[in-house]
């Protein structure tokens, strides 16, 4: 597990900047699966990684052209409830029901498809769970 010290905050301040100074048009929808530079985060929030400070997040609801709704996804299965399992391409998947967050889309860096249905009404009907305990 990476310590707080070794995560380089700095660097992703000045990403950051980047990201925050582009004016772009970005067309998404929900169940689209995006690569989105989440950034370093404090404590046990999911960080990005790369020197996009990136990781793959599920658009769960467009709240307008600039906000949506998201949850980070992870290609480690943890046994745990808070972790949806799903598939994807022929591999296997989990969408990290507790992170669940509102990101600018100036956040989002390129599509990389979108969820079958049956699999988005499965992660739906979980966070509806875990928000529920």
């Amino acid at each position: 597990m990476k310590k707080d010290l070794d995560k380089n905050f700095d660097a992703w301040n000045e990403k950051k900047k980047i990201i925050d100074s582009k004016n772009r048009k970005i067309y998404f929808r929900k169940k689209e699966i995006w690569w989105c530079s989440l950034g370093v985060n404090v404590g046990h929030e999911q960080d990005g990684k790369n020197d996009n400070f990136e990781r793959p997040i599920l658009v769960l609801k467009k709240i307008n052209r600039n906000l949506a709704l998201i949850i980070p996804l992870s290609s480690k299965i943890k046994e745990h409830p808070y972790y949806f399992k799903y598939e994807y391409g022929g591999k296997n998947f989990s969408a990290i029901l507790f992170q669940i967050k509102i990101v600018s889309t100036k956040r989002f860096l390129r599509k990389l498809g979108m969820l079958e249905q049956n699999i988005f009404n499965g992660i739906i009907k979980e966070i509806v769970k875990f928000i529920g305990k």
